[in-house]
């Protein structure tokens, strides 16, 4: 056999015994295998758990009145005519405006109310006022702080866009009743007493003027 034979023989004999070694080794794969894929990243939701289903109740509604009540239907209509309106801001402005209301009322100056009073209601307290300055009775008056406010009742007339809302108010003052030589009769200056209301007010909505009026008053 000649040398250039005989090497080519020994070479393959070399590359046999490599390929069988690896094989032995490594193992062996048949078929297709698709190359390895990074674990999936799990989806994240879209939208967060607390988001507010599109549709779903309103808040600002239902918080203050039961879904689905007379006076829902009544604060939905409000908000359809007049969308910038909203109940929790209401009831903020009816917190502060009792005590304006209230406090004018007991010491007598009613004047500056008379743009947040419907006419008889005006002229209701118009003629107490008087009457205790006939009597020569003075109040003096501190404001403590509301306890409790609650939205009791909301109507709404499609016909004219009026709407009417009553709050049911407790409310913590202290109060006395001087004679004109300054005696105390009733009360006293360190003794808060509760007072309990239920007051209604009305505004058309979607008009030019913000302001609400107390239409009402009742205990």
């Amino acid at each position: 056999m000649n040398s250039p034979l005989l090497q080519l023989l020994v070479l393959a004999g070399i590359a046999i015994f490599l390929v069988l070694r690896l094989r032995s080794v490594l193992g062996t794969r048949e078929g297709f295998e698709r190359p390895s894929q990074p674990a999936p990243v799990a989806e994240r939701s879209s939208r967060r758990d607390f988001d507010v289903i599109e549709g779903g109740p309103d808040h600002d509604i239902i918080d203050h009145v039961a879904e689905g009540s007379e006076s829902a239907l009544a604060l939905a209509e409000m908000k359809r005519v007049e969308p910038s309106f909203n109940v929790t801001e209401f009831l903020s402005g009816a917190r502060g405006a009792y005590e304006m209301i209230l406090m004018g009322f007991e010491r007598g100056d009613i004047e500056g109310l008379k743009p947040f009073l419907a006419d008889d209601v005006y002229e209701t307290f118009a003629e107490v006022v008087q009457q205790r300055e006939a009597q020569g009775l003075k109040i003096e008056a501190e404001f403590v702080g509301v306890r409790e406010l609650s939205l009791s009742n909301a109507t709404f007339d499609a016909s004219t866009n009026q709407a009417e809302i009553t709050v049911r108010y407790v409310g913590e003052l202290t109060s006395v009743v001087k004679n004109t030589e300054g005696e105390v009769l009733e009360g006293s200056p360190t003794s808060v007493k509760r007072q309990k209301d239920i007051w209604t007010y009305a505004r058309i909505m979607g008009s030019s003027d913000p302001n609400w009026q107390l239409v009402a008053t009742d205990e």
